[in-house]
């Protein structure tokens, strides 16, 4: 950067671009003032001042010596950083998500940077409590700062300004947080806490034979604690000295008391490690595990594809060891000395895998979800902008960390909707954004998944990306047999018991009796979604929400699940005075019940949004279910993802008819992919494994490709009617939501945004319409869907039309008050 006029010799005034993480359409310049010029930077943090009171971190985006033209620029306050914490990558992917997704580059960066690192007037402080700082080695304004902390619980950056008598304090803020001593967040998240098992070790002394023979003399007086003794001894040869706790007093049979007394003696020493809440195999844990017959020539064909090609996708059925091709895959990354991103879609699921991959990659292994809190994104970030981080494994926001040599990212069940963010903008694709993360870091990519999105099989077929099939599940095991039964006959017959078919009720007390646990998925929440009056028809709706609201038998109350309203449950219709109120379907509560009834004997377990809200709840019910406390599992959607347990050998499904008549184009593909992944978590060991099919419609088409693990069949019958009725692969879609507090101007507005989009586009703009469900927190929806063909067109012509005129339909003043949210590729 010049600092000096080189024909003058004075010295420049400078001009900085900055992005504001605002919603606001361009990005902002300041003046840089000259005792600074020397310090700023592309990528860096700035303080700025932006209306007429709000202080602002920004990111400086562009450097220049031309003044804006249409304003005055003010001056920006203050630098932040030493060196960039935004890279040039990174900026020319933020760009690129707000050109594709139609959002500001200011909501990417807002979505992009943990919360600790952008500061603002109304960001929150909190003193850490357990951080141990010194306050001597505060200066005179720091310490001010800890005290009102130490006063108040916690105090917003403007509270902070005010009580400094100083416009900016993001200085001496981020001194604060870097020394540890306060937490920034616009909100506080839990901390996420690893499951900690213990161990028995006996003590060296005992390994001499001499010493062990005095032992067992002296322990004949106390038989339970030689029994305990003698069990240790028997595990310990079975496990290599790594004898947990739990085992150890399952077979001694002794009690804890003989355990805690030989650990009072020095014999035993106890110790607690950090384990997996899964059961490994031995073949993902081994520095030199060998690859199977079908899994090297897979790695073969991955390996030749990448070559040439710069995604290739892994077709394996669930089971067949992918994940070691991965590893495989990122080592070979390592060893050329680049980065390499793992893309899971619910992190906080598959914690076994963080600890596959650590075991085998070392400290050099970063986390990057929803369950670390905002000073621990921010470590995570500022480490790997150090180069301290080989792998990094996240969630979809992982996309936006910044790496700097990235040669390799692995996307692991590609086709989960997981991926996809739908509020607030940017509403991007995780899978999507790391293909283009790829192109820009010049590196490759492998997509994974037992039933991939249409998507992705449809570019594999057609020679965009490459394609590797892995059909052999891992280990010899056997993919499930799969029954069907018929929920029709079972009426007819009276023989349901509850939503129970007598196959499923006969399977699960089959399963129970040889001691092995079941799985049972149903995908709704509560109790019952439905009370209708049967005198005159009187269903209980939500007061915001153009929903019936869900009874839910842990509260005793009825619920949305769309705004969070809750009211008494009713037994006297409000219309009618009747007190005949009937129940309309069923639950996860609903089934649980019922199995209490059915199997009074079996321990039960919920999985499912509302059982699962608490700190560690969800850990607490896969450890019971793992330590086969737990006989049986009811869960949602949960229960599909990453579960995998060797004593699992019954999967039931209540309801296929709830997943396969729900009105989306997605609907036959989505429930293939959830039967099957469901399916999938049954028999993964030696073990073989059922799963029972509950449904009206016994002879759907989908129902049948899953039982015959029919991929292909699905994808072909798909790709047949998505061609036919214009949806993606085929065409690219827009949706654009039009909301408004009053039905009338929702109404109005979107008939003239559709005439007006129409008279430029033409019958690729459907609707508006009512959405399935037309309001959602006291806002009245109508839907303009774009449909537009993938070939012979430019999309990126349609999209800037299409932001020019929504620019003008919100400059209206005629549509005060009306709610723009526009999604690309919305499903």
């Amino acid at each position: 950067m010049l600092e000096l006029n080189e024909e003058t010799g004075q010295r420049e005034t400078l001009f900085t671009e900055v992005i504001l993480p605002l919603a606001i359409s361009k990005t902002y310049t300041y003046r840089v003032p000259l005792e600074l010029n020397q310090q700023i930077e592309i990528g860096k943090r700035v303080v700025v001042q932006f209306g007429k009171s709000r202080i602002y971190t920004a990111i400086i985006y562009k450097i220049s010596n031309e003044p804006p033209t249409l304003y005055e620029a003010k001056y920006l306050i203050d630098v932040l950083d030493e060196k960039p914490i935004v890279t040039t990558q990174q900026l020319e992917l933020w760009e690129w998500i707000a050109d594709y997704y139609l959002c500001s580059i200011g909501e990417v960066m807002q979505a992009a940077l943990p919360s600790a690192l952008k500061l603002a007037s109304e960001t929150k402080v909190i003193l850490l409590p357990e951080s141990g700082y010194d306050k001597t080695l505060l200066s005179d304004k720091e310490f001010l700062i800890v005290d009102a902390l130490e006063i108040h619980s916690e105090l917003r950056v403007s509270d902070i300004s005010k009580l400094l008598g100083q416009k900016t304090v993001f200085p001496l803020l981020k001194s604060l947080f870097d020394k540890n001593v306060i937490h920034i967040s616009e909100e506080i998240s839990e901390r996420y806490k690893p499951r900690l098992k213990t161990f028995i070790k006996l003590d060296p002394f005992y390994q001499d034979a001499d010493n062990l023979k005095v032992l067992f003399a002296e322990l004949e007086r106390a038989p339970k604690q030689l029994d305990a003794l003698l069990a240790y001894m028997q595990l310990s040869r079975q496990y290599e000295g790594q004898v947990a706790k739990s085992q150890l007093l399952e077979t001694a049979n002794c009690g804890g008391a003989a355990i805690k007394t030989l650990s009072e003696k020095g014999i035993f020493i106890s110790e607690k490690q950090v384990v997996s809440r899964f059961l490994e195999s031995d073949e993902f844990i081994s520095k030199d595990f060998l690859l199977s017959e079908t899994q090297q020539a897979a790695f073969n064909s991955i390996q030749d594809q990448l070559t040439e090609k710069d995604v290739v996708l892994l077709h394996g059925v669930t089971s067949s060891g992918k994940t070691q091709l991965y590893i495989k895959f990122i080592e070979q990354a390592i060893s050329a000395g680049r980065q390499a991103l793992y893309l899971l879609p619910e992190i906080a699921l598959t914690t076994q895998l963080v600890e596959r991959l650590k075991n085998y990659f070392g400290n050099r292994v970063g986390v990057y979800h929803s369950k670390f809190n905002d000073n621990e994104r921010a470590e995570v970030w500022n480490k790997l902008l150090k180069g301290e981080y080989d792998l990094v494994l996240g969630a979809r926001s992982a996309v936006f960390l910044p790496f700097n040599n990235l040669g390799l990212i692995v996307i692991d069940e590609e086709h989960e909707p997981s991926y996809k963010q739908f509020d607030p903008a940017p509403r991007y694709h995780a899978r999507d954004t790391a293909i283009y993360l790829a192109q820009i870091h010049h590196s490759k990519t492998l997509l994974g998944s037992a039933t991939p999105s249409l998507e992705s099989y449809y570019n594999a077929r057609a020679g965009k990306y490459g394609l590797t099939e892995l059909m052999e599940r891992f280990g010899g095991s056997q993919l499930p047999a799969i029954n069907v039964t018929s929920l029709t006959d079972g009426k007819n017959k009276q023989t349901l018991q509850g939503n129970f078919s007598e196959n499923l009720v006969n399977a699960i007390r089959e399963t129970l009796e040889r001691k092995e646990q079941v799985i049972l998925f149903q995908n709704r929440r509560g109790y019952t979604p439905l009370l209708r009056c049967k005198t005159c028809g009187y269903t209980p709706k939500c007061i915001n929400c153009d929903v019936s609201l869900t009874f839910h038998k842990s509260t005793g109350k009825l619920h949305c699940h769309y705004c969070g309203y809750k009211q008494d449950t009713v037994s006297i219709c409000p219309a009618c005075g009747s007190t005949h109120i009937e129940e309309k379907g069923f639950g996860t509560e609903r089934i649980e019940d019922d199995l209490s009834m059915i199997f009074p004997e079996a321990r039960l377990a919920r999985m499912d949004f509302d059982s699962t809200r608490s700190k560690n709840s969800f850990q607490r019910i896969i450890a019971d279910f793992e330590d086969r406390k737990v006989d049986i599992l009811v869960g949602t959607q949960m229960v599909t993802k990453g579960l995998d347990f060797a004593h699992v050998t019954l999967i039931g499904i209540i309801s296929a008819d709830s997943l396969l008549n729900y009105p989306d184009f997605r609907a036959y593909e989505r429930s293939f992919q959830l039967l099957s992944q469901v399916a999938g978590r049954a028999g993964r060991r030696n073990n073989s494994g059922t799963v029972v099919i509950q449904a009206y419609d016994t002879e759907h088409r989908i129902i049948h490709q899953v039982i015959k693990n029919d991929y292909d069949s699905m994808a072909q019958a798909e790709l047949i009617e998505r061609r036919n009725f214009k949806y993606p692969p085929f065409y690219r879609m827009i949706q654009i939501d039009v909301k408004h507090q009053n039905l009338q101007q929702a109404n109005y507005t979107a008939e003239k945004l559709g005439q007006a989009l129409k008279q430029i586009l033409g019958d690729r703009v459907v609707g508006p319409e009512f959405p399935l469900i037309g309001k959602i927190r006291n806002y009245y929806i109508k839907t303009l869907m774009l449909k537009i063909e993938r070939s012979n067109v430019s999309i990126a012509k349609i999209k800037k039309t299409l932001q020019a005129v929504l620019q003008n339909f919100e400059a209206d003043k005629n549509n005060k008050g009306i709610v723009l949210r526009v999604d690309v590729d919305p499903y």
